[in-house]
């Protein structure tokens, strides 16, 4: 008997596992298109049947249906009713389909069409429906564009380009201008004085999809003026999902090269961090003794410090990566819980043979002699084994009225480095005096960044126009530490010896900085649908607290070398710290640890922010076609700093202390269904960093470059204009022409000292403005020839104009080091703004066949990189032109599988900046060759 019940279990399980695989699923997300939002409990009916569901609160609805073809019906009071055909429904699979409601007629939209989900028509109807001026890059337009991380993929947003690979440029303004936030909220990146976060670090199998926002709206932080990029990463999906990829990289000039240049780093540098090699030797406030005094205990202190100085060549290897994804729900009661978890390492190798920096002044006693003076000339080589480590997880808890999301994101990132350089350097800063000298460089630094976000969305009750409450906390642990950087410079004699020369170069030297930075940022937001002028209106009201701290410092220490014989042999560097030449006390020779060095107060600082905002701000429509969104910001910003210099001590002294109100305006005219015209007004603002406000002094050993901070500073503050058509058309085809004014008061500007070219900081110059216009076309080939409908042409142009009012002292500075002939304009260019950036692109696609290919051009115009006083000439960078063809071909059963072909910088372009003055050659400030890299990738889907 107890076989026979136990059999019959046994097949009912086989019956109802047997009828659940012979179902399917349709699932999707049902979008308020009044406000491009979730729409709760709409509702969903298969038409002819009672078989139907809801939408949850988070706009998303799951239904469960026999194999075969149905009609579905969306509804919603007060909204257009959309009816949905042809919706084909496969055993044990899930069709996904996403539906935009309407609120402009009662009648019923009938759509015949066959259905796919198509996430870049969805991003680009939020750009229709969106109350502020913005572009946005889907999942779909990343994967086309065969971006494997988020820095070449965000480039082809209109107006947007990438600075050195990593760093996100909006309408050419430098990323001071730019921010970039995370899931809604601000995040650091791991170079923590810059207002991005590096995009090279997110891969594209996380993302959901990026916003770039150029019109400031009253819920949005206001530092920021050219535009907001927002990193939307995946929710969890609708059902199992799980990846793989593995990938590598080919660059002819880079990879298999037995010029390459390294040095033995840890055993946990293929992992991103350094297990404790590199550690400072003794402790931070142990006295140095001179040799006149404790000489054994001296020996004994030098000789606990790193003694491989020299760069080694060996062979080396290719770029490699791989990582993965997974992700799933499940049904906890009435309740549903999920989960997004992903993995990915990087490991790439980098070799800059002809790696060149210079620095140079005009003539400082002939105005007639228009060529420049060489201050350095730096030629050499440089190798570069950089590691990302990227985790991240995230759960959601999601009931009928509340959902809430935990997300952890860690980024680990190791970069090693080792460099041999030839220098030519001037004693005098003016181009007397050059002495030549050789410099061995091994450098490595660790950087860390741990975000978490707690997240909460509440539906405040059952009725339609609830108010709806969205809360979410984010701390943020940033760390960057170069640690034991070994720099080693010789001076090479007529005779082709080589010595320690601290008056031609500096002292060899070890240094450790430490920079640790905590980030809280938490925001509060309540909206409400109600009526205003007959018509849906949302009045949105919250407020924004953000605290962040910084503890830096530098422990720097130096090597000299004395005796009858202080000559380095054959200028290998390794010998300068070997055993046997150390400081001896009996012979009074060898090389010791420079009296004095220790930890230096001066180039060390403490510094705290606190920004807090308030809100509110309506979204409401004037007329029929007329739709206004008015609102209003406030901060106050407070910036403490803790330092000292030669002339001031700082104990966490309030150096600013600032509350701006921050309005902003857009007006969107509805010309027809598909098209728009738009206008928006709005105040910004643009903050010093925690560096750029300091009175440190941090040094490049390698470049004798110094940066010098300047505790004075004072925001920036933008009024902007914005003007913008735009039409949709179908398949992902749109057009826009944009105009936009920017008025700054007190940009700040990086910018030399008076006459000397390896002095670097940061001012407020005076004031300036910027005027411009963006042109973006999407278009299929179609109407050429039907066999040309999966071929869409791209491009978007932005063009811009720049001008800055210098104030007296820059103008006088520039007027009397004018070479003879030349005539200064009281208005020049404003630093970190391009005059043009140009994206272009065919992109195939045919999901039919699983193939995805696309040729990708990009540019960006000659732009002021650093601001010129007195005799040292302004630095351009030049343009890159970035030519990328990528191929992305999936096959297999139901295409699980996928092969990648990428060729990147096509055109071999450089990456240079260099000095420009009137009637002179130009002269390099910096110089990169990236090369050609070719790279195959593979990823299966389970």
């Amino acid at each position: 008997m107890e076989k026979k019940i136990v059999s019959l279990l046994l097949l009912l399980l086989v019956c109802v596992g047997f009828a659940n695989a012979q179902k399917g699923t349709v699932a999707g997300n049902v979008i308020d298109g009044e406000f491009v939002e979730p729409m709760a409990f709409a509702n969903i009916l298969i038409k002819g049947t009672t078989t139907g569901t809801t939408s949850d609160f988070d706009g998303k609805y799951e239904l469960e249906l026999d194999p075969g073809t149905y009609t579905i019906i969306f509804s919603f009071v007060g909204y257009n009713t959309q009816e949905i055909s042809d919706v084909v429904i496969k055993t044990g699979e899930v069709t996904n389909l996403d539906v935009t409601l309407e609120t402009n007629s009662l009648d019923t939209i009938i759509l015949t069409t066959s259905v796919k989900r198509n996430t870049e028509s969805a991003v680009l109807n939020m750009q229709k429906k969106s109350a502020v001026v913005m572009d946005g890059l889907s999942a779909q337009s990343i994967k086309s564009s065969g971006a494997s991380n988020l820095a070449s993929a965000v480039k082809s947003v209109p107006g947007v380009s990438i600075e050195g690979g990593k760093y996100v440029y909006v309408r050419g303004l430098g990323d001071r201008y730019t921010k970039s936030i995370l899931n809604g909220i601000d995040i650091p990146g791991l170079d923590p004085d810059r207002n991005t976060i590096q995009m090279d670090l997110f891969p594209t199998n996380i993302l959901d999809n990026v916003i770039v926002l150029k019109s400031a709206s009253a819920e949005y932080p206001a530092d920021f003026t050219g535009g907001i990029v927002d990193i939307v990463t995946k929710d969890f999906p609708t059902k199992p999902e799980y990846t793989i990829s593995l990938g590598t990289g080919y660059n002819p000039d880079m990879h298999f090269n037995d010029k390459y240049l390294t040095y033995t780093g840890s055993d946990t540098d293929f992992l991103g961090f350094d297990d404790g090699t590199r550690n400072l030797p003794i402790n931070r406030y142990q006295p140095i003794p001179g040799t006149f005094e404790n000489r054994l205990l001296l020996t004994s202190l030098t000789d606990r410090f790193q003694k491989e100085l020299q760069a080694k060549q060996e062979t080396s290897g290719m770029n490699f990566d791989l990582g993965f994804t997974l992700g799933n729900q499940y049904e906890v009661g009435d309740d549903k819980i999920g989960y997004q978890a992903s993995f990915s390492y990087k490991n790439e190798t980098t070799f800059y043979e002809n790696r060149n920096d210079g620095a140079y002044v005009k003539n400082f006693n002939d105005a007639s002699e228009k060529e420049l003076n060489s201050v350095l000339d730096s030629r050499g080589s440089e190798g570069i084994n950089n590691v990302i480590v990227n985790g991240m997880l995230g759960l959601t808890y999601k009931t009928d009225k509340a959902k809430y999301k935990a997300n952890v994101l860690h980024i680990q990132n190791g970069e090693s480095t080792a460099g041999f350089f030839e220098q030519n350097i001037s004693q005098d800063g003016v181009g007397g005096g050059i002495e030549p000298l050789i410099k061995n460089s091994l450098t490595y630094t660790e950087r860390s960044i741990t975000n978490i976000l707690f997240s909460g969305q509440h539906r405040l009750s059952n009725d339609e126009n609830a108010f709806n409450l969205e809360w979410k906390l984010s701390p943020t642990f940033s760390k960057v530490m170069d640690k034991a950087h070994r720099i080693t410079p010789f001076q090479e004699s007529g005779e082709g010896q080589f010595f320690v020369s601290p008056s031609a170069s500096t002292f060899p030297i070890q240094l450790w900085r430490n920079l640790i930075e905590e980030n809280w940022a938490g925001k509060v937001d309540f909206d409400k649908t109600v009526e205003m002028f007959g018509k849906p209106a949302k009045i949105k009201f919250g407020g924004a607290y953000t605290y962040k701290f910084r503890d830096f410092s530098i422990d720097d220490y130096t090597f000299n070398i004395q005796g009858d014989d202080a000559f380095i042999a054959d200028g290998n560097a390794d010998n300068l710290l070997a055993s046997e030449n150390l400081w001896n006390p009996t012979s009074d020779s060898g090389t010791y640890l420079v009296f004095g060095d220790q930890f230096n107060a001066i180039d060390s600082y403490e510094g705290e922010q606190n920004i807090g905002a308030t809100y509110v701000s309506a979204e409401f429509n004037v007329s029929e076609k007329l739709k206004s969104v008015l609102g209003v910001r406030t901060e106050f910003f407070t910036s403490f700093y803790t330092g000292q210099n030669n002339e001031r001590n700082f104990d966490r002294e309030l150096i600013l202390d600032e509350f701006d109100i921050f309005p902003s305006a857009n007006l969107i005219y509805a010309v027809t269904d598909n098209s728009n015209i738009r206008s928006s007004y709005s105040r910004t603002t643009a903050r010093p960093s925690f560096k750029e406000s300091s009175t440190a002094r941090i040094f490049d050993p390698i470049t004798n470059r110094l940066f010098i901070g300047e505790p004075d500073l004072v925001p920036t503050y933008v009024n902007n204009f914005d003007l913008r058509y735009e039409r949709f058309g179908e398949d992902g085809q749109m057009f826009a022409i944009s105009g936009f004014y920017k008025d700054f008061k007190d940009p700040i500007e990086q910018s030399f000292f008076l006459q000397a070219p390896t002095q670097l900081t940061v001012a407020n110059l005076g004031n300036a403005k910027v005027y411009g216009a963006e042109f973006e076309l999407r278009q299929r080939l179609g109407f050429i020839s039907e066999g040309l409908r999966n071929l869409k042409f791209t491009t978007n142009i932005s063009i811009t104009k720049s001008e800055l009012t210098m104030s007296e002292d820059e103008f006088t500075s520039r007027q009397l080091a004018a070479r003879d002939g030349e005539t200064i304009e009281r208005e020049r260019d404003l630093q970190g703004q391009a005059p043009y950036v140009i994206n272009f692109g065919f992109d195939y696609n045919n999901s039919d066949i699983g193939l995805q290919t696309g040729l990708f051009y990009n540019v960006q115009g000659e732009t002021l990189q650093v601001v010129g006083i007195g005799l040292v000439p302004d630095v351009y960078t030049q343009p890159f032109n970035s030519l990328n063809f990528t191929l992305n071909k999936a096959f297999g059963e139901d295409k699980k599988s996928a092969i990648d072909f990428k060729i990147t910088n096509i055109l071999n372009s450089k990456r240079e900046s260099d000095f420009e003055s009137f009637g002179a050659q130009n002269q390099i400030y910096s110089l990169r060759e990236p090369g050609t890299e070719i790279s195959l990738g593979y990823s299966y889907k389970f």
